[in-house]
């Protein structure tokens, strides 16, 4: 597992321990049977707290009625998820019935409106799902056409679950048939690693875990297939957790035909409109900070 350090990372700090001279009052040791009992019920409501969590699945998809049934049967078996929510970006076969059949929660667009608008509407109905007593769901979006292998995604759930990172991102195997040469992934790789000093094995991993608060601090979601640029760079300049995580996967590749070819050039002309907008947020960002007139002290006058 390859990660990159954060906010939290490195944020733990040490408390020193108790004086048991301190005002005359006598603090337990470590071994007394005081300790050992807020030992056990801090261990209890920590386990409450695990139990209360639970995992939401999202599964953007268009045009997946084949596979999509599969997809959510394998995904319903992820530890800890107690719900799959299918968004049909604007099918126009029967994926949403499908789904629906297979035991998903259905939400469709009317017509095709991409991958990150699909992303933004299963996240914001998922949250209208949460409970206001219980912690917001993680989330675990994963593409539909995984079929019988989406269980394979569970092992992205642990490092957000127990928080130790704040987005997870599936690292997969070579697929079959799959005939790309690596340029939008080389050039997604060298954008984020410019841009954050961590360079990613696979930037273009669309399945992926991370908190509710990772998720609305990338929002709005870069268009289109930039998403996944946009979110890796967005949230480790905030600070934020990535891990890769290997998990084996079997997906639908693009050949090395016309279509598959299409899909790459606008895989690359996506990936470089959310490079070039967060630039030039950058540069936007450091000029203003540089002509910002310097603080003065308040005068006093008498």
């Amino acid at each position: 597992m390859t990660r990159t350090g954060g906010k939290a990372a490195d944020d733990q700090a040490t408390t020193a321990p108790a004086d048991p001279t301190a005002d005359g009052v006598a603090a337990p040791v470590p071994d007394s049977p005081a300790a050992a009992r807020k030992a056990a019920v801090d261990e209890r409501k920590a386990a409450v707290h695990k139990a209360r969590q639970r995992v939401a699945v999202i599964i953007p998809a268009k045009d997946e009625s084949r596979r999509i049934a599969a997809t959510v049967r394998s995904a319903r078996a992820i530890p800890h998820v107690d719900l799959v929510l299918v968004v049909d970006d604007g099918s126009e076969d029967d994926t949403q019935h499908v789904a629906r059949e297979a035991g998903a929660v259905v939400v469709r667009h009317s017509h095709n409106r991409g991958k990150a608008a699909a992303m933004e509407t299963g996240a914001a109905v998922v949250a209208m799902r949460d409970a206001p007593d219980r912690q917001p769901r993680i989330l675990l979006f994963i593409d539909g056409d995984l079929g019988e292998t989406a269980v394979n995604t569970a092992p992205l759930v642990p490092p957000v679950f127990e928080g130790h990172a704040d987005l997870s991102i599936a690292l997969i195997p070579p697929q079959p048939g799959a005939g790309g040469r690596g340029i939008v992934v080389g050039a997604a790789r060298r954008a984020i690693a410019s841009m954050t000093g961590w360079t990613p094995t696979q930037p273009l991993s669309g399945m992926r875990c991370l908190t509710r608060a990772a998720f609305e601090a990338a929002t709005p979601l870069a268009h289109g297939w930039g998403v996944e640029t946009g979110m890796t760079i967005d949230l480790l300049r905030r600070g934020f957790r990535v891990v890769e995580v290997p998990c084996d996967l079997r997906h639908r590749p693009s050949g090395s035909d016309l279509k598959g070819q299409l899909h790459r050039a606008a895989q690359y002309r996506d990936v470089q409109l959310a490079v070039n907008a967060r630039r030039v947020r950058r540069a936007a960002g450091a000029v203003k900070r540089s002509v910002a007139p310097a603080q003065k002290p308040p005068q006093t006058h008498r």
